[in-house]
């Protein structure tokens, strides 16, 4: 049963213990300024910058509460998931730093990069088509075959709470903060965001941002209910998935808006960010300060928090490279 207050069986104390239970595994994240985006935004920016999180994104949050709160009887017979890359790549991650197997289903699409990197970390990859139809039932073969432990990408109070330790952490670096913003699509860090925040900041504004091309989380928003896109064309590769009933909890009940950007606000508004800050962030990431730029009315004169969300781009593809 859903509490009404603190979502699917989750608690404050279900944040804390993540904290405390991922420590050992993750880097405490550097938060950043400019005061370039300052200026062209009339907003002071804080970016919590998960792009220099391990496994280069926040998913390894989640994916370590996951598997390092296993018992040893379930670990052994390892963990299992389905993701388009970062959730892949953190979750194979935390199961090395566990010693234990992580059979991930990934689109044949995924970006090269991504696919290497779950490889590197001991990940064991079956394709499937870039649907989410096609993703779901080649998962089920391969957990039907391991018998694997099912970490969802974020439909999952376990991911869910770990997901939250970043504004956990954000809330400790940034005083007097009146909103945050981070990327959607199955809505694992904005719930976490919603979790920590209805308990911690209640005042605090929370903003989900999207691309225009994949606006399926924006239409929930305002449709009252969970309206799924099965294979939306977008750059921004981890944000393709639709919500699932846990963070469409969170969604419904404390996000204050879905704000969405066209696919070249935000092709500028990375590259705008490589160039001024001199980060690696992936397209995904980039979607927050393209919606910042595109409704600068909603934020002007605040202090906001801007979840930078994962680095893992393929450096040979970069969106405004000339083919």
């Amino acid at each position: 049963m859903l509490d009404r207050v603190t979502g699917p069986d989750l608690t404050l104390d279900h944040v804390k213990a993540a904290q405390a239970r991922i420590a050992p595994h993750i880097h405490r994240t550097p938060v950043l300024t400019s005061a370039y985006f300052n200026a062209l935004t009339g907003a002071e920016l804080f970016f919590k910058c998960e792009n220099f999180q391990k496994a280069g994104a926040f998913k390894v949050r989640g994916a370590s509460n996951a598997v390092f709160g296993l018992s040893d009887e379930m670990a052994a017979r390892g963990v299992a998931t389905h993701s388009s890359g970062n959730h892949a790549l953190s979750l194979s991650y935390a199961a090395g730093r566990r010693g234990i197997p992580c059979h991930v289903v990934m689109p044949r699409t995924a970006p090269e990069a991504k696919k290497a990197a779950v490889r590197g970390y001991g990940g064991i990859i079956t394709e499937c088509e870039p649907s989410t139809t096609s993703r779901e039932a080649v998962f089920a073969e391969v957990q039907a075959d391991t018998s694997a432990d099912f970490v969802h990408p974020y439909n999952d109070p376990r991911v869910i709470a770990g997901q939250a330790t970043c504004s956990m952490e954000l809330l400790e670096q940034v005083d007097g903060l009146d909103a945050m913003i981070a990327p959607i699509g199955g809505g694992g860090m904005i719930s976490g965001t919603c979790l920590t925040l209805s308990h911690l900041a209640p005042e605090v504004e929370i903003y989900a941002a999207e691309p225009d091309q994949a606006d399926d989380a924006a239409r929930s928003f305002r449709a009252g209910h969970i309206i799924a896109e099965d294979a939306p064309v977008t750059i921004a590769d981890g944000l393709k998935v639709p919500l699932k009933e846990n963070t469409w909890h969170f969604v419904s009940r404390f996000v204050t808006d879905v704000l969405t950007a066209s696919e070249q606000e935000i092709i500028d508004a990375m590259k705008l960010t490589w160039e001024r800050m001199k980060i690696v962030m992936e397209p995904s990431c980039a979607v927050p300060m393209a919606t910042i730029l595109r409704n600068p009315e909603v934020f002007r004169g605040k202090r906001v928090g801007v979840i930078i969300t994962g680095g893992n781009v393929d450096l040979d593809k970069l969106p405004w490279m000339k083919s």
